[in-house]
Parts: C-alpha cells; structure tokens; sequence
C-alpha cells in the first residue's frame, strides 16, 4: 500500500460524507485493519458497518478498568450479537491496585492526572496496537464531539504510516440512532471515560495518533 497526500485528498473528497463507501474503501486496500472502540454510546454503529465488510475484523478495547456495570454488559451483548473477534487490553496495574497505591482520579490538569491518562488509556493503546499491528486503524470518532475532532479529516496518514479513518466523522446522533433501530441493536448511555471527566476534553488518543 502507497498512499500519499494527494490521493488521500482524493478520497477525501469523494468518500468522506459516505461511511459505508469510505469504510469499504479502507477494507480494500487488502493491509491489516483493526477498529477500536471503547463501547460508549453509538459504538454499535462503526462495528456493526465494520464486521458485515469484514466479520473476522479485529477489535480492540482498551478497557480502563473503570467502566460502568451497563458498558460491561453492553460490550458482551454486542461482542455475542455480532461475534466480534475482540482483543481486551487493560492496564499494567489493576483499578484496585493502582487505587490501593495512588487512590482516586487525579484532578483534571495535574501532572497526575496525565501519568493516569497514560496508564490507563494511551499505554494499552500502543501495547495493543503493537501486538494486532495493523496497517489501517478504524475509529468511530465524530466531529461534534470534541473541538479538535472537528478539525480531523476522514481519512489521514499518520508519520509512522498507518492509515486512520473515520467512518463517521460527519455523522449526528440522529443518524447514528436510526442505524442503530435499522439493524436492531443495542445502545449504552451509561457511560464514563476516567481520562476525560469533562465530555468535550480529549483523552489524548487522537492528539498523538
């Protein structure tokens, strides 16, 4: 595979407003793909789309250990529903281990608070990642929900030369519902991402990927 800035602008353009086409596309460039979720409301969207392209598509769930009970059931109800080949990453110390050692969430924008993102989040990420070490990333992440997700493109080229693209980028949660009722699945709306606090404050995944 040899993308380069142009014919991603190329696709871009054509393919972007279109997440079935634009997902289809980025399946087709026969490399290894793998679609990350964290279960959060809508997840059902991207991997339902993803696994009716590619049932055997790899998924990976970075779980914080700091999930609600209704995530956890809601990641088994889908994983069984659509038989997901799901990879679980967690972190290297346990909630009850790190809680015992440092206690409870640092305060937003401490030093420790960015040690925490790092365990918790952005380590399983790069230790998943290296493991499935796939060529194309899938993600389910939408511009209205964070200020720098609206900056993002649907399909961009990081430096180490993996491709991530963004289905979904431009889709509302308008549409994401009436998907979700489309094809008879389930949704989750209790849900707490520890690394954010705040609904419209990136984790820091998409910053540094």
């Amino acid at each position: 595979m040899k993308l380069d800035l142009s014919s991603l602008d190329t696709v871009n353009r054509e393919l972007g407003g279109h997440g079935e086409s634009l997902l289809a596309w980025a399946l087709q460039l026969d490399q290894r793909a793998v679609v990350t979720t964290s279960f959060s409301p809508f997840s059902g969207v991207i991997l339902h789309m993803a696994t009716q392209l590619r049932p055997t598509l790899p998924v990976l769930w970075m779980d914080s250990g700091y999930n609600t009970p209704e995530t956890y059931r809601y990641a088994d109800a889908l994983t069984k529903q659509l038989r997901l080949n799901l990879t679980i990453v967690h972190p290297r110390r346990s909630r009850a281990h790190r809680e015992a050692v440092d206690g409870d969430i640092p305060q937003l924008g401490t030093a420790g608070f960015e040690a925490f993102t790092n365990e918790v989040k952005l380590e399983p990420f790069e230790r998943g990642m290296a493991e499935l070490a796939p060529k194309v990333w899938i993600t389910g992440v939408r511009a209205e929900e964070t200020a720098e997700r609206a900056k993002m493109q649907p399909v961009s080229l990081n430096p180490d030369g993996l491709v991530k693209v963004a289905p979904l980028l431009g889709w509302n949660a308008r549409q994401l519902h009436e998907y979700l009722q489309r094809h008879g699945l389930p949704n989750n709306f209790d849900y707490f991402d520890p690394t954010k606090l705040d609904d419209k404050r990136e984790c820091g995944l998409h910053l540094a990927h």
